[in-house]
């Protein structure tokens, strides 16, 4: 008689997957989301371009002195952001990690449409936009690459 081989059950693959993408999910970049802040995302995107790729400690800077009022909302959370990375990486020391703005995006939230009275018994619409924020934080990649090399010289000392 031949062997069979058993086929794996589709699920089973989809569990094992599920769970590589946790594993690499534990290391690496970190995310921080803030939802529905009412402020229109024109607004915060004009602030969140100036720290877009910038080191996480000259971000901090920019925004602490920054006079439109989303840098508020965006410091408080780069700082989140910081604490997940921290989170995730608890063997690295913040200060030698050299991390950066890896990510930032604003998109468009819901929309509060509310009516406003106008000449001659017309009303007109006013919409009161709110917005989402995703920011990642990340190490610089030549860092990295710098701390494989003295990691391997290291173990072979």
């Amino acid at each position: 008689m031949e062997t069979v081989e058993k086929k794996t059950k589709r699920s089973v693959v989809k569990r094992a997957k599920l769970e590589a993408i946790k594993e690499a999910a534990k290391k690496g970049p970190a995310t921080a989301y803030l939802k529905n802040v009412p402020t229109s995302p024109r607004k915060m995107r004009l602030v969140a371009d100036l720290i877009r790729g910038q080191r996480v400690s000259h971000a901090l800077n920019i925004l602490k002195y920054e006079a439109m009022h989303p840098a508020a909302k965006l410091e408080k959370l780069l700082l989140s952001a910081i604490s997940n990375w921290e989170a995730k990486n608890t063997e690295l020391k913040l200060e030698e990690a050299n991390l950066f703005v890896k990510d930032i995006f604003v998109d468009g939230g819901r929309m509060l449409k509310r009516l406003r009275p106008a000449p001659q018994g017309r009303a007109h619409r006013v919409r009161k936009r709110s917005n989402h924020v995703t920011l990642v934080v990340d190490t610089m990649p030549a860092e990295e690459k710098k701390n494989k090399k003295k990691a391997v010289k290291e173990t072979n000392e």
